[in-house]
């Protein structure tokens, strides 16, 4: 598993137990041991499940952990998704950790899940972007993969995006691209206007970034590139109008509200005593 996920994991551990769950350390006898699952409380796509072995083995006193489930699969309400069983006080201190990460990440992928869904059939694929919670990135865009989209590079360091500003500060559109060429990295750049989609084409740009577009708008300028780029579409996109995006033409459309306003879903631990 990544060291970023790791850390992500000691870190919500941390932040949460401290120096010791001084609830369960007072109430709960030291020598007891229990047995918990965890439930789907409503139809969700699975994604974190994984975690749930780093949280334990962190804290140890874990005898047995089963995941019943593995990420990407569609639960219903009422499916349990893993079982654990060992000290009890263990149990209780990881309880809200573990379920964090499952209720979040489950909600990113349930709703990559929908925004894939509603462009079935073109031959459109749907982007995540950065637009993630600091410190969750690599967490997130797995969850996002598990609803079923592709992502989008992973930081500002594996693929080259070259946007507005970037085009202020190089000195326009065919100098931007001419700056980046020597980088031998995959290069997109993004056009807001015709004559700047119209340069980038002459300046041998083969991946565009149509912003802010309404879904007529990005059907002619698809028309206009003609197939001699690939273009991604980005900018409000919702559930309500990605398939129009999506019949424009367009390779790829990116939706930033996968990742920053997915609603946590609801998933359960039930605690039972040996």
């Amino acid at each position: 598993m990544h060291s970023e996920i790791l850390d992500a994991v000691h870190r919500a551990l941390a932040e949460d137990i401290g120096s010791g769950d001084v609830t369960s350390e007072y109430c709960v006898p030291a020598e007891r041991r229990a047995s918990g699952y965890f439930l789907a409380r409503q139809a969700l796509v699975l994604a974190g499940v994984d975690l749930l072995d780093v949280i334990y083995t962190a804290r140890g006193g874990i005898e047995e952990l089963n995941l019943l489930h593995k990420d990407g699969d569609h639960l219903e309400d009422g499916d349990r998704i893993a079982t654990v069983r060992g000290s009890a006080r263990t149990l209780l201190e990881c309880e809200r950790v573990a379920l964090n990460f499952l209720q979040r990440l489950s909600g990113v992928a349930k709703l990559a899940n929908k925004f894939a869904s509603a462009v079935e059939g073109t031959k459109c694929k749907v982007l995540d972007t950065r637009k993630t919670t600091p410190g969750l990135r690599r967490l997130e865009k797995a969850a996002a993969a598990a609803g079923g989209i592709t992502n989008h590079r992973m930081g500002l360091f594996d693929a080259i995006l070259i946007k507005n500003n970037h085009i202020a500060a190089a000195g326009g559109v065919r100098q931007a691209i001419e700056n980046t060429r020597k980088s031998g990295l995959p290069i997109e750049i993004e056009v807001r206007t015709i004559d700047e989609l119209n340069e980038a084409l002459a300046s041998g740009a083969t991946h565009l970034l149509l912003d802010n577009l309404s879904p007529a708008q990005a059907a002619d300028w698809v028309r206009i590139v003609k197939g001699r780029a690939t273009i991604e579409l980005s900018g409000g996109i919702d559930l309500q109008t990605i398939r129009s995006y999506a019949e424009s033409g367009a390779d790829f459309v990116s939706a930033g509200a996968i990742t920053h306003s997915a609603p946590a879903v609801d998933i359960s631990f039930r605690l039972e005593l040996l």
